[in-house]
Formats: C-alpha cells, sequence, structure tokens
C-alpha cells in the first residue's frame, strides 16, 4: 500500500521514534507538562508493562547464565562482512557465484561493501518496546567531567553545573542505588581484598546500579532491574490514564522517513511515514508539532540520512569502546578466610563522617560474617554426619553477585566492573559454582575522529528495507598504547582475586561488543561538526530532537545511559518552555 493512499493520519503534540529509556524520558516529561505524546517502536510488545527488564523474571533471577540466550536473541548485527573466500569442500553440485564478478551476498545485514578490518563486528541494535533496555545491565556511572566530558581544550557543550543537576534527575528516573548489593557477603569479600591488595585499589566502590530491592527480596534475594518501564512510571501500564495529557505506543511500527520542507536554517519536518510491521504493512503520515528521533545510535542517524539530512558530521566522529575481559575464580586462601577477611576492622581516618561510615561498613561485614560462619558450620555438621551433599561453598546461597567499580579517573581513563552478569559471552559452565567466580570487565576509551564513521548504502537495504549501515573505524596509536595499560591493570585487579577460570582467560572482545558507539550524532555548537545543539534539537530544523548515545561528543568509557537520560531531561525541558531564540 503506498503512503499516498492511507487512511485518516494521526496526530500528537510530540511524536518519539524510539521507546528505550531516552525516547520514555522524553515521554514522561512532555506528558507531566500535559502534552499529547505518540510514541512508535520497530520492535514488539515483550512484556506486559511497555519496556520491562526481562532479567527480573524468576528464572533468570535464579540461574543469570540462562539469560544470554535472552539477550543473544535480541540483538540483529548490522554488519556482517561477506565471506568471499572459496568454500573448496562444497559440494560441486551446489549453487556457487563467481567472486570475480560479485561482490558477495547481501541478505540479513550481510554487507559486501564492508571492509572487515574496518568493521565493528559486534555491533547490533535491539528491536523491541523497550530497547536494550530490555536486557541490559544497568550500570549507571557519571562522565567523568575531566576525562569524558572534556577533550582537546573543549567542555561539554551543557555546562557542569547543569549537568549535575540533569544527572540528579536523571538517577531519579532510573532508581539509581548502591546499597542493593552493598551488604553482600560476597561483595564485601572481593572488597576487602582488594582494598586490602593496594593502594591502586583503595577507591574501590559499589558499582551505580538502576536497580531496587523487591518486596519478597528478603526471602528470595531477589531485585528489580530497572528498564524503560521504570522511566515510564505510571505512562509504562498501558491501562493508565495520566492526569494531564495524553500517551499512546504502538508497537511494530517503523519510521522510514521523516518529510522535511523548507530551506536553510528554518526547515521543518511535516510528517513521519511509518510502516506497520505487524498487520498489513500499510504506511501512514503521522503529524506532530514536534518531533523526537531516540531509536539507536545506528538507526538514528540511519533515519535521518533516508530522510534527506545532509549535515557534515552525520554518522562521523563515530567512538567505541575496545574491552577486554576475563573471568576469576576467587582464591582458596580467600575462601577458606572469608570471615577473618570480612572482620578486619576499617582504618578510620581523622574525619568523624569518615570514621562514622567506616564502622557502620564495619558492623555490616560482621553481619555477613556472621552468616557465612553460621552456613559453613551447618554445612560441616552435615559433612561430618556422613552427608557427602554438603555445601563446599560457605557462601549462602541467597548472598547476592559482587557488583564493584573502579570509576574513571585522570590517572586511569577507563571504567572497571567487578561483578557477575549475563552477556553474550562469560556464561559460566553448568559444573562451576557461580558463587566462586567473577567477572571483570575493563572498558577504554576511544576519541572522535571525522574518519571513524558509519555510512549509509544507496543501494544496499538493510532487514528493515533502510540503508544498509557500512563502519569505518580503527584505534589510533595512542589509544592502542592505553589499552595495554588498562589490561595491565585488570591483570593485577585478577591476580588480587584468584586464578583465572578456563576458557575465560584475559581477552579483548570483538569490536563493538560494548555496545557503547556514540557520536553518531554528537552534540555541538557548531553544525560543521556536530548534528545538534546543546538542546539536542537537529541544525537548522525547527521541531527535530534526537537522543540516545549517539550525542555524546567525546567518547566514554563509563556506561552512557545516565548521560544518555541527562541530555534527554534537558531537551525535554526545551521542548515544553520553547527553544531559546525562537
Amino acid at each position: 500500500m503506498n503512503e499516498t493512499d492511507v487512511p485518516p493520519t494521526l496526530e500528537a503534540d510530540v511524536l518519539i521514534i524510539g521507546s528505550g529509556p531516552v525516547g520514555c524520558t522524553f515521554a514522561r516529561k512532555l506528558v507531566e507538562a500535559g502534552k499529547s505524546v505518540l510514541m512508535i517502536d520497530a520492535g514488539a510488545q515483550l512484556s506486559r508493562r511497555y519496556g520491562e527488564h526481562l532479567k527480573n523474571s524468576y528464572l533468570f533471577q535464579k540461574n543469570i547464565d540462562l539469560f544470554v540466550s535472552v539477550i543473544k536473541g535480541n540483538l540483529l548485527p548490522l554488519s556482517t562482512a561477506t565471506n568471499r573466500e572459496p568454500v573448496l569442500t562444497l559440494d560441486p553440485s551446489a549453487f556457487s557465484y563467481d567472486p570475480d564478478k560479485y561482490a558477495g551476498f547481501s541478505l540479513r545485514n550481510q554487507n559486501p561493501q564492508q571492509r572487515k578490518h574496518l568493521n565493528l563486528p559486534a555491533a547490533a541494535a535491539t528491536y523491541a518496546v523497550g530497547g536494550m533496555a530490555t536486557h541490559w545491565t544497568c550500570a549507571v556511572p557519571r562522565f567523568h567531567p575531566e576525562v569524558e566530558r572534556r577533550h582537546g581544550g573543549r567542555g561539554y557543550p551543557i555546562d557542569e553545573k547543569k549537568m549535575d543537576r540533569l544527572y540528579d534527575e536523571a538517577e531519579s528516573l532510573l532508581a539509581r542505588n548502591t546499597s542493593v548489593f552493598a551488604s553482600s557477603a560476597r561483595h564485601l569479600l572481593v572488597k576487602r581484598v582488594l582494598q586490602r591488595a593496594g593502594e591502586e585499589f583503595a577507591d574501590v566502590s559499589e558499582l551505580p546500579l538502576a536497580v531496587s530491592d523487591r518486596a519478597d527480596s528478603a526471602r528470595t534475594s531477589a531485585v528489580t532491574w530497572s528498564a524503560a518501564d521504570t522511566v515510564l512510571g505510571d505512562l509504562a501500564d498501558p491501562t493508565h490514564t495520566p492526569p494531564r495529557g495524553s500517551f499512546t505506543l504502538l508497537a511494530e511500527h517503523q519510521c522510514v522517513r521523516l518529510e522535511i520542507a523548507g530551506a536553510g536554517k528554518h526547515q521543518k519536518v511535516q510528517y513521519a511515514v511509518v510502516r506497520n510491521l505487524r498487520d498489513v504493512r500499510e504506511e501512514v503520515r503521522l503529524r506532530a508539532g514536534t518531533y523526537v528521533v531516540a531509536c539507536g545510535v545506528i538507526p538514528t542517524p540511519q533515519l535521518l540520512f533516508n530522510s534527506g539530512v545532509t549535515l557534515p558530521a552525520l554518522g562521523r566522529y563515530l567512538t567505541e569502546q575496545p574491552m577486554s575481559f576475563c573471568q576469576v575464580v576467587l582464591r582458596q586462601e580467600h575462601m577458606d578466610r572469608v570471615e577473618e577477611i570480612l572482620r578486619t576492622t576499617s582504618g578510620s581516618g581523622d574525619d568523624p563522617a569518615d570514621r562514622t561510615a567506616d564502622m557502620e561498613a564495619d558492623r555490616t561485614a560482621d553481619s555477613a560474617a556472621d552468616r557465612v560462619e553460621h552456613y559453613r558450620a551447618a554445612q560441616l555438621k552435615r559433612l561430618h554426619s556422613g552427608d557427602k551433599c554438603a555445601d563446599p561453598v560457605p557462601f549462602p546461597p541467597d548472598e547476592r553477585d559482587p557488583n564493584l567499580a573502579l570509576l574513571v579517573t585522570e590517572r586511569r581513563p577507563w571504567h572497571c566492573q567487578i561483578h557477575r552478569d549475563a552477556f553474550t559471552y562469560g556464561a559460566v559452565p553448568p559444573n562451576v559454582d557461580p558463587r566462586l567466580i567473577v567477572d571483570l570487565r575493563w572498558f577504554g576509551i576511544s576519541r572522535p575522529r571525522p574518519e571513524n564513521k558509519v555510512t549509509f548504502s544507496r543501494t544496499l537495504r538493510d532487514t528493515f528495507d533502510m540503508p544498509q549501515p557500512t563502519f569505518h573505524f580503527c584505534l589510533d596509536e595512542a589509544e592502542r598504547k592505553e589499552t595495554d595499560r588498562m589490561k595491565e591493570h585488570m591483570l593485577r585487579t585478577a591476580s588480587a582475586l584468584g586464578g583465572f577460570m578456563p576458557g575465560s582467560e584475559p581477552v579483548f572482545l570483538t569490536p563493538g561488543l560494548p555496545l557503547h558507539i556514540a557520536g553518531t550524532t554528537r552534540m555541538g555548537t557548531n553544525p560543521l561538526d556536530s548534528v545538534v545543539d546543546e538542546y539536542s534539537k537537529v541544525w537548522n530544523i525547527d521541531n527535530l530532537y534526537l537522543g540516545g548515545n549517539g550525542l555524546h561528543p567525546f567518547g566514554n568509557a563509563s556506561n552512557p545511559t545516565l548521560t544518555s537520560v541527562a541530555t534527554a531531561v534537558h531537551a525535554a525541558d526545551t521542548i515544553v518552555k520553547g527553544h531559546p531564540g525562537h
């Protein structure tokens, strides 16, 4: 069905394209301001509430490693370089083609235009209501003011004091928490071992997470992981009617183009061409006063490209994090001396506040040591009575996972996560007790350069019938040297904790696997090297705003979601109050 022959248009004050935490930040703020909001997403609705974290399921609370298959099933690779090597063992009667005549296959995002050594082969997008937040790690550190919010003599487009206020609101929307895991014996053991291992680990702290205790957590140790539904609040309930404004979400509706009219510095989006993917694949025109595109770091510039936006920075200045990983089996010595290590008192400084905090930490650790001591004694009693099924691990089964961090500093410009979680790599084998395993994930930083970019084909189409993305990315010499320093630091950290689990020795992961690409729609003060201004408005288009990790202009080592939500808060406030100068 042609979009010019469609039924009557739908209308709203604001059309939001993308339903992840960033799009949902816009939605909540705008509905609270009395706006009518229509949100669309190309993906399906996977939960009762809009955009719930799928890891909150009972099964995954009990066995996090099973969640790996859920993550894999929801990630669509963006650009797969075609393998043009001939298969010499292919049945001679089977189909083959001449690689000198054809560049290769192009189905399922196979990309014959992609050069392998410049690819981000693990880069992927999630198509679901809630986006990647349906399976994200929930780590929400703030960007370091000097390392990640300043680069090359330039500061972040939004000033520091305002950013701090925006961070406060973003943390509230995401339910940021550092106490949910802090009393776990496993968490405290890892923390105290590192604190005793040397000065370079003295600042080990709780990993800031978007998570909260569940009502039944005292019995089950279960938690509630935040996601898009957390940000939406009451709007996440499809039956909820807000007291002001209105909210409608259409799943499996894909925006394929924005129709933009005008010329020069005051263009406007007239309507969005949207395809219904679920039913009859019809195309409709959706009109709104303001348009927000927050559908992913690659799909967002892809949509702008398909809409004829020609800003020179679009897709350029791409950054992605080099990442190293290993898994450690806790050392026998630490396991034998858990109670002793936990009961080691903290060194109190001269500051009364520090002394009070240390005393509280010691009381928490003593309580954890009591639980371990009681559990170990009960298991030894079983063993002495002849029960060979007694638990050899001294941690009670309901002790939560460690979730610790070494946050970015100027001397250590990488982000370190010491925890357990599900990823597409690093699953613990079923014959290994996960209470003994600690994951180390070290995230480096790459800096923006115009030659690092994603481009979009005018001939090849991807799975969603949009211009096929092609990556052109590599680290420079300075970045490669910094990754060596980062890996050495990870090795020293691992050495303090235990030995490597076979199969999970230290390794650099496939480029793109962190899924923290940034810069493709970067924020700035000049339309020659940025796509949006400090208010997230696209240059020269009066009613078009963007959201997401693509806006971060300088590269990042920390997880980017919190900062993306903070910039969305700023942009939503601007839409409500009016853009300065308009």
